[in-house]
């Protein structure tokens, strides 16, 4: 296997560069200069580079080698846009000390993309890339996947394994499970009146919609891995009108794939408890759960035996996060997550990783490529 130790200063440099082109997901200006970059390297590796326009958020790249070889490719899946906005640089620069590595998306998840990148060029130089291998780059992913969900579907379908280089766990572990994600929002509507002169006349939407809040807690089955959190509320105009509208919005984190249809007919089925009130509900799940099942786990033994004949240790972890890795787990094709740096504090202004962890994830998806059977 190639010495990754050796070319880590040009990793470094690398994801310097990608980070310092700063990518919040909004700005469709900012993440398309991030994927300037990867087209540049990708070019470079002498790939096949499809541009998928888009005009809502930043273009999608889809980076194709060895094509022409028979066989399914292995696809590597990452993002290139952050949830930091234009000018975070100034407060989190980007350096390198004690063995760690810090700046705006280091860690989620241009790190990741430094990885494969190298995985790639150390396996050309030796020889060694045979088999076809496909890198998509999408530029949505903080914000949901909206426009690149199809795409990501479209690649998984025809693909042996998927191999998502979002960050791995801070212990090194890779993610082998992630939890299904949704939202919901329930409004309220009740009667407006003054709250000294009439208020026997009003209906408090707030006392409607506190009501719906504690039934709604109640989903919450730590047993199954769900979890029901209404994370926001508005409602009222001034203190001395009984409030006419309210509204919650929530999370929804499962595990288990039949607790979506659970949790959304239970959400749906909130009746008022006061008259004269009305309650309107609206469930989104965004992404499936990415559960450890039989084809995951052989998926899982499978690379941890190439990664053991590397001399490197690897253990499985899960996430209550979600990926687009999550988008792959109802096609039928293996998905192994975590694959990029390790390092901890993402979406923070204290966000790293180990610097030592860009050669050894590069070793160990370049193991992966040239060993999946």
């Amino acid at each position: 296997m190639p010495d990754f130790t050796a070319r880590l200063p040009a990793m470094l440099t690398l994801l310097q560069r990608l980070v310092e082109t700063e990518s919040p997901s909004n700005d469709k200006a900012a993440v398309d200069r991030v994927g300037a970059l990867v087209l540049e390297e990708c070019h470079r590796l002498e790939a096949q580079v499809e541009i998928v326009e888009n005009a809502e958020t930043g273009n999608h790249l889809v980076a194709r080698w060895n094509a022409h070889l028979p066989g399914q490719p292995i696809l590597l899946l990452h993002h290139m846009d952050t949830v930091f906005p234009l000018g975070m640089l100034a407060r989190m620069p980007f350096y390198t000390r004690d063995g760690k590595t810090y700046g705006p998306g280091v860690l989620d998840m241009k790190g990741g993309i430094v990885i494969t990148l190298a995985a790639i060029e150390a396996l050309r130089d030796a020889g060694q890339l045979n088999r076809p291998v496909t890198a998509l780059f999408t530029s949505d992913e903080e914000i949901g996947s909206h426009t690149s969900r199809a795409l990501i579907e479209q690649l998984a379908a025809k693909s042996a394994l998927a191999l998502v280089m979002e960050s791995g766990l801070e212990s090194g572990a890779i993610k082998v499970w992630r939890k299904g994600v949704g939202d919901f929002v329930v409004r309220v509507r009740g009667r407006a009146a003054h709250s000294g002169g009439e208020h026997e006349k009003g209906r408090s939407a707030i006392r409607e919609l506190a009501h719906q809040i504690l039934e709604i807690e109640k989903l919450t089955d730590y047993r199954l891995g769900t979890t029901v959190n209404v994370g926001v509320i508005r409602g009222g105009t001034v203190t001395n009108v009984v409030p006419e509208e309210a509204v919650a919005e929530g999370d929804i984190r499962i595990l288990v794939p039949e607790e979506a249809r659970r949790i959304e007919a239970a959400l749906k089925a909130l009746k008022p408890a006061f008259p004269d009130t009305q309650v309107d509900v609206t469930v989104t799940f965004n992404r499936p759960p990415l559960p450890f099942n039989e084809r995951n786990r052989a998926a899982f033994a499978q690379a941890q035996a190439i990664a053991a004949a590397e001399g490197l240790p690897l253990e499985a972890g899960g996430s209550g996060g979600g990926s687009d890795g999550n988008f792959i787990a109802p096609l039928g094709v293996p998905v192994l997550d975590g694959l990029g740096a390790v390092g901890a504090d993402y979406h923070s202004e204290r966000e790293w990783i180990y610097t030592e962890s860009l050669a050894t994830r590069a070793r160990l998806v370049a193991a992966l490529l040239r060993e999946w059977g």
